[in-house]
Parts: structure tokens; sequence; C-alpha cells
């Protein structure tokens, strides 16, 4: 059963208030982070929003596999809305780290495996959106943009494991990391309700990114069909 208009405007404000009360929790419910002090609150946005930007990508890998699988448009509607949502989050993270790393490690940038390969995951999705308008013709346009997106989601794996892997200035996951590792439980507690919070909004924007991807190839239909109708009058007026 498909929600009405209201039922996902009603989904947007609680979208947005569950933003706000997670805003409160990372500020006023979350314990101070002995080492780093109150700038480790930080952390909250900018781990669930990356978490978020490569479930996206995920998701964009799989939307392309299905593409070139079925040649099915919607395939193609769901690759790129989950690319350009991905890439918005994945932008959030690129912001919030080097705000973190000033005052933490006394720079905005340094370019180790994690940071590094960060950045090109953002510049191969921003490729994948451009390469999108190299081509007018919506079938090869399609094709060459699934076969991008999987070459892309290639480094998406590289630079989440990167931590893991290789010795970073980044530190190591907090989140399924080491027997070291971990979060306090409240912090614990605010990190999932941020997250749950922020997988909320993804999903919405990829539903409005969708359907906007849905109702561009209506219009163009119907373009294709209203030049045809031309096509073929002027056909009869030639003939007679």
């Amino acid at each position: 059963m498909k929600l009405g208009k209201t039922a996902w405007n009603l989904a947007w404000w609680a979208v947005a208030i569950a933003l706000a009360v997670a805003g409160y929790t990372i500020f006023f419910v979350a314990p101070r982070e002995l080492t780093m002090g109150s700038i480790q609150r930080i952390f909250y946005f900018h781990a669930s929003t990356g978490i978020s930007a490569y479930l996206c990508f995920f998701l964009s890998f799989l939307a392309s596999i299905g593409y070139l699988a079925s040649r099915q448009p919607r395939w193609d509607w769901m690759a790129v809305s989950t690319a350009e949502v991905g890439l918005a989050f994945d932008t959030v993270v690129l912001i919030t780290g080097p705000i973190w790393a000033k005052p933490v490690w006394g720079t905005w940038w340094v370019w180790d495996a994690r940071l590094t390969l960060a950045f090109i995951v953002e510049l191969l999705y921003i490729a994948y959106l451009l390469l999108r308008r190299l081509s007018t013709e919506i079938d090869r346009r399609a094709l060459i943009s699934a076969v991008f997106g999987i070459f892309a989601f290639l480094d998406v794996p590289l630079a989440y494991f990167s931590v893991r892997w290789w010795r970073t200035e980044h530190p190591g996951p907090v989140i399924a990391g080491g027997p070291n590792n971990g979060l306090d439980p409240r912090m614990w507690h605010v990190f999932a309700f941020t997250w749950l919070a922020l997988l909320a909004l993804m999903i919405l924007m990829i539903r409005d990114r969708y359907r906007l991807e849905a109702m561009r190839q209506k219009v163009n239909d119907w373009k294709a069909e209203e030049e045809l109708g031309l096509d073929v009058a002027e056909g009869k007026e030639v003939t007679q």
C-alpha cells in the first residue's frame, strides 16, 4: 500500500524532530571524551554520515548490477539516486573530518591511506554524476553509468577497511574494532540514535530523488511521443 502525500510529509517532520533530538543528546547526554574533550562530539555526525554514505554507494552498486542484468530503467533511477544522496552524505564526512582533525592533529588534512582513499571515493562519484551528462541517449547513458558505478564502488571497501589493514593517522575503528576499542554505553546509545535518524533521512532523500528521476523519464517519453506525432503529421501533409 502506497503512503499518501500527508504521510510522507509527516515522515519528514518526524525525521527533523529526530535529528533535533539527536543534536540535543550529542551535546547534553553523551559524556565528554577525556582525551579530545568536546570536539569529539563531532564524531556522532561524522561517523554516522560516513556509514550512511557508504551504504548509499553499496545500494548504487547493487542497482548498477541490476541494470546490467535486466536493462530495466528503474534500476538506473535507483543507481543515480543512491549515488547522489551518498555523495551528499560523503561531502559532510569530508567537511566534518578536517574540522575534527585541526584541533586534535594540529592540521586540517594528511594524505594517509584512509583520508586519501575517502577523497578518491568522493572524486569517483562526482565523476559518475558528470559522466551521466555526457550522453543524451538514455539507454547508452544508463549502460555506461552502470559500468562506471560498479568500478567506482571498488574504492569504497578499500577506504572503509584501510584503518584495519594499514597504520594511518586516522584512528582505528571504535565500532566493531579490536578488543581494546569501543564506546561508553551512553556514547553508543547516542551514536545509534543519531545514525538511525540519519538513516531515516537517507531513505526519504533517496525516495524523493528516485521520484524525480522517474518523472524525468515520463517527461522524456512525452516529448518523444509529441515529436513522433509531429513527424507523423508532417509526413501526412507531405504525402497529401
